[in-house]
């Protein structure tokens, strides 16, 4: 499905090109196919796509579980803990995201994704987040 369902994100800055969610909201697979773009000057002669990219496009993806949950407001980020990485993600790469939301309490809440490429884990993370108010 369509991100933007969900997502406020857009190009340039929405990192998932589909989405599929449980009934329920409590996990959410993505995929992304990080265009050229996004390899430009990171680094010269030895692209790879930012960690930081790999972050967020977690972050996307469980922020489509969370709001097709049925919370209401904008999920932003509030902590990361257990981030590591262990394999590069390079030009040509797809990687495949699954988060599970582990607990939402008065509007902050944490979830746990992997990013894989191949099957391999290029990416994880434990999330924390907080759903703001939208005005």
């Amino acid at each position: 499905m369509d991100p933007t369902a969900w997502l406020p994100h857009r190009p340039p800055f929405l990192l998932v090109d589909d989405v599929e969610v449980d009934a329920d909201g409590s996990s959410a697979r993505g995929v992304w196919a990080p265009g050229p773009e996004r390899f430009e000057g990171h680094f010269p002669g030895r692209p790879m796509l930012p960690g930081v990219l790999q972050v967020e496009s977690i972050a996307q993806v469980g922020a489509c579980a969370l709001l097709a949950s049925g919370v209401e407001g904008l999920p932003v980020f509030a902590g990361l803990d257990k981030v590591r990485w262990k394999r590069q993600v390079l030009p040509g790469d797809t990687l495949e995201i699954e988060v599970t939301l582990e607990e939402l309490r008065h509007r902050i809440g944490k979830g746990s994704g992997v990013a894989t490429v191949g099957g391999d884990v290029a990416c994880s993370a434990t999330l924390r987040f907080a759903v703001l108010d939208v005005e």
